[in-house]
This record gives C-alpha cells, sequence and structure tokens, in this order.
C-alpha cells in the first residue's frame, strides 16, 4: 500500500519545526500575502526561505497558501509575490481562484498547483475539469461523504487531499461571507475575525439595547459554530479510498495542538500501513486528541450528510483534558531543561508526551531554575527552568499537566 502524506499546518517557524517533529511529511504556510489566514503569524520573505531550507534539510516538504480570493487592486502585486515563491523553491502552491491559477502557470509553468478546499470541489467532473488544465494536487471539499470521494477517486487520476481533523466551518467548505457584512473584513480574503464563534443575544426590534440570553450551555450560545472533524476512527476507510494526502486544520493552532494531533495521525496511518489486517484504533490516541483544546468532535459528513442531528450539541465551549506547559530543550546529566509556556508550580504530578509517541510520568516534579535552585513555581511565559529527571528525553518533548476537571 502506498503509504499517504501527512499534511500538518504551520502558522510560524515554530509550529512548522514541531510539526516536522513530531511526524508531518509536508507542512502547509502562508507567506505575509494572500494567504486564507491573516491574523497568524504567517513567514516572512527570510522566514519562508528557511522554512524551505529546513523543510529541504529533513527530506519534507513545503506548500505555500495562495487561495484569497483577490480583487482588482491586489491581483496587481501577485506576479512578484510568485516569483518570490518561484526562488523560494516552494513545493507546491495552494490555489482556489481561476485567475490566480492562471498566473501561476504563466509565471512559474513548472510549479506544481493544489486546487484549494475553497474552489469547493465536490463532485468527479470538477475534479477532472481541474486535472485538464494541470492541477497537481485537488483538495476535496469536506461536505464530501467516503462514498464520493470513493467516486472521485475512481474517475481521476490528480492526487486527492482530505481533511482529517481540525475546525469545520459553517459556511460551504469556507466560503463565507458572515464577516463582510458583520465587520467589513472579508474572510475569502484572509481577514476572517471568526464571527461564527461569537456570543450571541436576542434582541427584540421594540426594545433596543435590551439582550435576551439565547442559551445553549452554562457559557453561553454559539448559533454559527460546528464542532471540530476527527476522522481518527474512519483512517482505514480512507486509505483504502485511495487519499493521497491527509490534511490538518489549524495554522491559527497553538504548538501544543500541532505537534499533539500530527502525532496521533503519523501512528494511525504507519500503524495501518504496516499491518492492515492488524489495525485497531488504539484508546491512547483518543486520549491524546482530548488533551488539546477543542470543541466536541464529529466526523462531519464523511458517513452521510449528517442533517439536523449533525447540529444538535451538548455543549458548544472548548474542551481539553491536559494544560500544556512547556517543551524539553534540553536533557543533560539527568536534567531536563524546559522553556515554560503555563504557569506550573513544584511538586506537581506531570506527563512528558515525546516526539515518538512514548509517554513519561513525572510524579512529584520538582522545578529549578536554571542556577539549580529550588523554585516554588514557573509563572512566567518563555522562563526556562530544570527538572531532575533519571530518563533520557527526547528533544522537543511537551511538558503537560492533566486538569482537576475537563473543561
Amino acid at each position: 500500500m502506498k503509504k499517504p502524506e501527512l499534511l500538518a499546518p504551520a502558522g510560524d517557524m515554530e509550529k512548522l519545526k514541531m510539526a516536522f517533529c513530531y511526524g508531518a511529511d509536508a507542512a502547509y504556510l502562508a507567506g505575509k500575502s494572500f494567504g486564507m489566514r491573516a491574523q497568524s503569524g504567517n513567514f516572512s520573505d527570510d522566514e519562508l526561505y528557511a522554512a524551505k531550507a529546513y523543510a529541504k534539510k529533513l527530506g519534507k516538504k513545503i506548500y505555500v497558501t495562495v487561495n484569497i480570493m483577490p480583487h482588482n487592486d491586489e491581483i496587481n502585486g501577485l506576479p512578484k509575490y510568485l516569483r518570490l515563491l518561484g526562488d523560494v523553491g516552494a513545493d507546491a502552491l495552494i490555489v482556489a481562484d481561476f485567475g490566480v491559477f492562471e498566473l501561476v502557470r504563466d509565471i512559474l509553468p513548472d510549479m506544481p498547483v493544489h486546487i484549494s478546499t475553497q474552489a469547493n470541489t465536490v463532485n468527479w467532473a470538477a475534479a477532472s475539469f481541474w486535472e485538464r488544465q494541470g492541477a497537481r494536487r485537488i483538495v476535496l471539499a469536506r461536505e464530501l461523504s467516503l462514498c464520493e470521494i470513493r467516486e472521485i477517486r475512481a474517475k481521476t487520476k490528480t492526487e486527492l487531499e482530505v481533511f482529517v481533523h481540525g475546525a469545520m466551518c459553517i459556511s460551504y467548505s469556507g466560503r463565507c461571507l458572515l464577516s463582510s457584512y458583520m465587520t467589513g473584513r472579508d474572510a475569502n480574503r484572509g481577514d476572517c475575525p471568526q464571527a461564527c464563534r461569537w456570543k450571541y443575544h436576542l434582541v427584540e426590534e421594540r426594545r433596543p439595547g435590551e439582550y435576551f440570553p439565547v442559551m445553549q450551555d452554562k457559557h453561553g450560545t454559539y448559533i454559527f459554530n460546528s464542532k471540530d472533524l476527527c476522522l481518527i476512527d474512519n483512517l482505514p476507510e480512507l486509505l483504502n479510498a485511495g487519499v493521497d494526502s491527509f490534511k490538518v486544520e489549524g495554522r491559527m493552532k497553538s504548538v501544543h495542538y500541532v505537534a499533539t494531533v500530527t502525532n496521533v495521525y503519523r501512528q494511525a496511518i504507519d500503524s495501518y500501513v504496516t499491518a492492515p489486517g492488524k489495525f485497531k484504533i488504539k484508546e491512547m490516541w483518543r486520549e491524546e486528541l482530548e488533551k488539546i483544546s477543542h470543541r466536541p468532535y464529529t466526523t462531519g459528513f464523511i458517513n452521510g450528510n449528517p442533517h439536523q442531528a449533525g447540529q444538535v450539541y451538548t455543549t458548544s465551549s472548548y474542551r481539553q483534558t491536559h494544560d500544556f506547559i512547556g517543551i524539553v530543550r534540553d536533557c543533560e546529566n539527568g536534567w531536563l531543561t524546559v522553556e515554560q509556556r503555563n504557569n506550573v508550580k513544584t511538586g506537581e504530578s506531570l506527563e512528558l508526551i515525546q516526539p515518538d509517541g512514548s509517554l513519561v510520568l513525572l510524579d512529584n516534579a520538582r522545578l529549578f531554575d536554571e542556577q539549580y535552585d529550588e523554585l516554588a513555581v514557573a509563572p512566567h511565559p518563555r522562563q526556562i527552568f530544570k527538572i531532575k529527571c533519571d530518563r533520557i528525553v527526547l528533544e522537543n518533548s511537551m511538558l503537560r499537566r492533566k486538569r482537576l476537571k475537563d473543561v
């Protein structure tokens, strides 16, 4: 069986490195212009060159998003930017707009082009069209069932990419107009304020200024909100359907999210390809996916249209079982050097998740400063502290703490 690519999000250079460290074959990212996530860190021109050099050194790939729907005043600056991406040596460009696609073909005729999910490809005829235009890959719309994916695979030879994990959009494959109407910020030009995630109240037209709560749970209501996609249990069917790339959503998510999700899907893919007949979903993988911040999980449309049942929530709030404490930067002479990301006190019970997927438990962990004086607490973001540990721990392992209550 051909092993599919695992494609991870990279909102900045640190997330790119962690995605590769935790098993991604490729990462998708954006420069400072023409990408669909203007609010994430993104990459400067120099960082794009650095990202490509880093990926090449590891034998991995980077795909650059150029998937906004540009207006006339933006299209004029695109040729210069495309030439830059050609010089960078991007392994592919992700494109949604027909005009942008044509410019890429004219300016960078040898550049592989991936058709973004923003293009809303939901049938084999559309996939065949893009194949005839020379597209290397099609990122299928999230609104497809497994049966529909199989049919598209049977009738096209181009590579197919499918989202397997992450946030879902209330609008068709991300083609949203809500934010433009409500804030003037165009979601289709990379500036989405995520109005679907806001809390809403009801106002009666004869009572302006009186706000009535519309309660879904104790935190309020999220009437446009969607659950988060999780297809870990559908991995065997997707592999057998001939999907070429499994994509994780989340360029605006945390380092902890990117590394944890990538690691779980890396283990699952490798396990299935190595021994398909003996493959079983491990409970540990499901537990790992609960440790990150996420909304309740859904399988979306993969098993068919969920209709109204897919929009009935027991809660709309984010949940997670563990807090992300920090990243191990070094392990030497029985000491872990940790870069802190969240408040932690000495004496707490902690765990480490390593890039190879193994867990290390640290009961009653004692914290020390860089001079090896004991600390009561490490309160400052990015603070460096040390923990005594009698095991060899891999660099870039992540330190976590179980929450007393899943929230």
